[in-house]
């Protein structure tokens, strides 16, 4: 299942040009990656900058009851490389709302 924005999501993932990463999402946008909530974009801006350079490959895109889940395997230089990680997006029209990073277990 194709997702314009989920698949947007994944190439400004893997760019090194971040203002355009940082443009998807809305101004009261919230991340949680490893336990931490990431509150507004600055705090997403912090979050995203502490973040090694991965690749993705994106597995699967699933409907859910608040918006989709993608499935991606993640590669880079980081301990456990590669990992799947689930990421739980909450869309509003064309900007991210909620993303939530969490390991799946395959």
């Amino acid at each position: 299942m194709s997702e314009p924005l989920i698949d947007r999501y994944f190439a400004l993932a893997a760019d090194p040009d971040l203002d355009a990463y940082f443009a998807q999402f809305a101004d009261d946008a919230v991340v949680e990656d490893e336990g931490h909530l990431y509150e507004g974009i600055d705090a997403i801006r912090t979050w995203r900058t502490t973040v090694p350079a991965v690749s993705y490959h994106l597995r699967r895109v699933e409907p859910t009851e608040r918006g989709r889940r993608a499935v991606a395997e993640i590669r880079g230089d980081f301990p456990g490389s590669p990992v799947t990680l689930g990421f739980a997006f909450v869309l509003d029209a064309d900007r991210i709302r909620e993303l939530a990073i969490r390991p799946v277990a395959e």
